[in-house]
């Protein structure tokens, strides 16, 4: 997918609408704990608490739509209406929301492992679902640069998204009380292990042995000249080996099926997958 093509599919201005739902629902929850939920035993029992997490193992989802405050949402939001819409027109809603759901329990059980040598805290919000998402927009769209209006700063997709990994573990190792952002990378964690996972999966597929057909060797047939008879004999067919294609192309849309669905493919190359389809049914 050329640069330009990746920032007219990005810079489209529709809000998806699962990230939608999800920022209404992260909206109305921190609502009712203001103003109707008040009391704290709503929030301990929504939070994930590494040491209770055997006793209440509904909060690995419910702590992704538990915010500590009107700052911290509106961070969190802000995030996911930036990378969250491209990444879902290109895997699909539900796709999206499944990934969304598996990052953010993923950061819950990254800070259930590491509570066994570092003191985690509550964990509340949904950080390590979004880091999740930013790493699908940086695995995607890994060149296209992000500006951050007004400031005259652009980075590409891959640095901010280090950016982010680094400023989890600064935040953990020098402010007193935020371990927990170890934990939120448990999100980015869990979509590389997705992303891997697939890319190796669909180049198993992919990488197939050349097919070689040959042709069938035909008997001498007779054919009568005259009084004598002749043989004709066509010439040994040597082996026929298929048309070969870009094998890099054709990884990288089955790749891109694999992680995405195939909705996420482009006009371009659905026509490219069509024409391979083609050819390879008609070699057989």
């Amino acid at each position: 997918m050329s640069q330009d093509y990746a920032k007219a599919y990005i810079e489209e201005p529709r809000l998806t609408p699962w990230v939608g739902r999800i920022m209404v629902a992260n909206a109305v929850v921190l609502l009712l704990l203001a103003t109707v939920f008040t009391a704290p035993v709503f929030v301990e029992d929504l939070q994930f608490q590494p040491s209770q997490a055997a006793r209440r193992p509904w909060t690995f989802f419910s702590s992704m739509f538990v915010h500590s405050g009107l700052l911290h949402l509106t961070a969190n939001m802000l995030l996911l209406f930036v990378f969250g819409p491209p990444v879902e027109r290109r895997m699909g809603g539900r796709a999206f929301l499944s990934y969304y759901i598996y990052c953010g329990v993923g950061a819950a059980a990254l800070a259930l492992g590491l509570s066994s040598f570092l003191t985690i805290p509550p964990m509340v919000g949904a950080s390590g679902a979004i880091l999740g998402v930013a790493l699908a927009f940086a695995f995607a769209w890994p060149d296209v640069e992000l500006v951050f209006a007004p400031l005259p700063v652009r980075l590409s997709a891959r640095s901010l998204v280090l950016l982010l990994a680094v400023a989890n573990l600064a935040f953990a190792a020098w402010t007193d009380g935020s371990a927990a952002h170890v934990g939120y990378l448990g999100g980015m964690a869990a979509g590389y292990l997705f992303f891997r996972i697939q890319s190796l999966a669909s180049h198993r597929q992919s990488k197939e042995p050349k097919a070689v057909t040959r042709r069938p060797v035909m008997a001498p047939i007779p054919v009568r000249q005259g009084t004598k008879a002749a043989e004709v004999r066509p010439a040994m067919a040597r082996p026929e080996v298929r048309e070969e294609y870009s094998s890099d192309e054709v990884d990288r849309v089955l790749d891109k099926i694999s992680a995405f669905g195939i909705q996420s493919l482009t006009a371009e190359e659905r026509r490219f997958l069509d024409e391979v389809s083609k050819r390879k049914r008609k070699n057989t």
